[in-house]
């Protein structure tokens, strides 16, 4: 299957460049000021020392980074990105998991119900992603040669 050129409306447009947006600025958050909070994030079945936890926080921040400028700057390539970033967006769910399952406190989320909710907000990313990038278009958009 070859993945082709969706047609996108204009709202459609406007949500994946605020997406867009919105993955570069936690990118340079995780790089910057919110480190430490990003920490919280690290799932604790991966190891917990200090140095490494920091390299997956910033890697993940130059990876968010990446996926913004790719919203924004390839909009000819939208699908293909869209359905990376989604894939993202649920490798990425296991470290919510854990900071729910070990009540670690970060971005305001100092509580169980405030982790829980958090959960929530996972499945309407992977959404917006998969929809703003027109992986719900028409069909024929995914075989060769129909779609632009």
């Amino acid at each position: 299957m070859k993945l082709t050129r969706v047609k996108t409306t204009r709202t459609q447009n406007f949500f994946r460049k605020l997406l867009g947006l919105m993955m570069i600025l936690p990118g340079i958050a995780h790089l910057t000021f919110a480190r430490k909070e990003f920490r919280a994030q690290v799932p604790r079945w991966l190891p917990t020392d200090p140095a490494f936890m920091d390299f997956v926080v910033l890697a993940s921040g130059l990876v968010e980074i990446a996926f913004g400028i790719s919203l924004l700057a390839l909009p000819k390539h939208k699908l293909k990105i869209g359905i990376v970033l989604a894939v993202f967006y649920v490798l990425i769910f296991p470290g919510n998991i854990s900071q729910y399952t070990n009540r670690i406190n970060g971005f305001g989320l100092d509580t169980d119900d405030k982790r829980l909710a958090r959960l929530f907000f996972q499945p309407v990313l992977i959404f917006w992603a998969l929809w703003a990038c027109g992986a719900f278009n028409k069909r024929e958009s995914l075989s060769t040669g129909h779609g632009s």
